[in-house]
């Protein structure tokens, strides 16, 4: 790495080029990021708090929504700050830890939202074995594989983006550190080593779409040939979220990695980032809220029981 690269940091674009507007967007970015925050914490306490929510569905459920946390706190903070305060800088370190982060929590959930289909395709296709074959060790695996390979293309994409130089202009074209915009910017002629990262990365993904849709297309065969209807349509409406979720991460990732770098990004192409960058988990919290019976049972359960120790506690 040469000492271009690591002496200073990068300019982020500002959203706005006017400072009342900077502040307006640094608020209701501040909105976004505490509503989903919220939403996202509540279904990790109520999952945690909850017996009848111990289920393996429900526990893959907690750890996608501590991933969805994660990932939205690595960009939003930097965003609302940069605002708020009329500032576009990022440190060089900071700048590593964002593309680190980001891609981590991107491949850890990748392979989550395949267990996830997985988990799906055993509790409707084989549900008479869904206990043996789903239990708590077979859980805990999946998801800590999850975190291992989401760890593993964190730093071979951040180690492959930032052995690039950075000689020329600093300015970043997107409101946070991504590969596609740094790439945009690298004076380096040679892209072996990201090449490969990439290359991989989709190799990866390729795996977790085709493994998704063979479990999906098992559970539709299933489903079809069930002779009750209520039977097809508790089925159906326990895979519908999961469905949702796992479109909205694929095509916004899609978007982000396929969709051209502009020299001079415009409000589409902010749209766009928006979209990518902040939709999957500000929407997950609320498509299993709106769509699942059982956790809207489990919030009106933890309501009573707050409402409940709150009355008895003033009495006391």
């Amino acid at each position: 790495m040469t000492n271009h690269s690591a002496g200073m940091g990068f300019f982020l674009v500002a959203l706005s080029d006017t400072r009342e507007l900077q502040v307006l967007h640094g608020f209701l970015f501040l909105l976004i990021y505490l509503v989903t925050l919220m939403g996202n914490l509540l279904i990790i306490v109520l999952i945690t708090l909850d017996q009848c929510l111990h289920t393996p569905m429900y526990f893959f459920l907690k750890n996608l929504a501590v991933f969805d946390a994660c990932l939205i706190s690595i960009t939003l903070p930097k965003v609302i700050l940069n605002s708020l305060s009329h500032r576009n800088t990022i440190s060089f370190s900071g700048c590593i830890l964002q593309v680190l982060l980001v891609i981590h929590f991107a491949g850890s959930e990748l392979f989550l939202l395949t267990a996830m289909s997985y988990d799906r395709y055993v509790a409707i296709c084989h549900p008479l074995h869904y206990d043996v074959i789903m239990n708590r060790r077979v859980c805990v695996s999946m998801t800590a594989t999850s975190w291992f390979l989401g760890s593993v293309f964190g730093v071979l994409y951040s180690a492959s983006t930032f052995s690039l130089s950075f000689c020329g202009s600093r300015k970043v074209p997107q409101f946070f550190c991504d590969v596609p915009s740094l790439l945009k910017i690298s004076c380096s002629k040679s892209h072996v080593t990201i090449d490969i990262s990439e290359a991989i990365g989709v190799m990866y993904a390729l795996f977790s779409l085709l493994s998704i849709g063979f479990s999906y297309i098992c559970i539709f065969n299933t489903v079809l040939r069930m002779p009750s209807l209520q039977g097809c349509s508790k089925a159906f409406s326990t895979c519908t979220p999961h469905l949702i979720v796992v479109t909205t991460f694929i095509v916004t990732g899609t978007i982000a990695y396929l969709k051209p770098v502009p020299d001079s990004p415009h409000l589409v192409d902010f749209l766009v980032s928006v979209f990518y960058s902040v939709l999957p988990a500000s929407l997950n919290p609320i498509i299993y809220s709106l769509r699942n019976k059982e956790i809207k049972a489990a919030v009106r359960r933890f309501l009573w029981k707050l409402s409940h120790y709150t009355f008895y506690g003033e009495k006391q």
